[in-house]
């Protein structure tokens, strides 16, 4: 958030409980590759 990395995600449970704790309530419905929230690095959503 802001820059600031919140940690490593290894799956998409691991994100979506990143996202949850940033306190986003629809981290659950969300489309990982399309938010802007997001930034994949090395990959996509579908790369681990």
């Amino acid at each position: 958030m802001d820059g600031v990395i919140l940690g490593v995600a290894y799956g998409e449970a691991d994100l979506r409980e990143f996202l949850r704790r940033a306190g986003l309530p629809d981290a659950d419905d969300m489309d990982l590759e399309a938010s802007p929230l997001i930034e994949w690095r090395g990959g996509g959503p579908d790369v681990w």
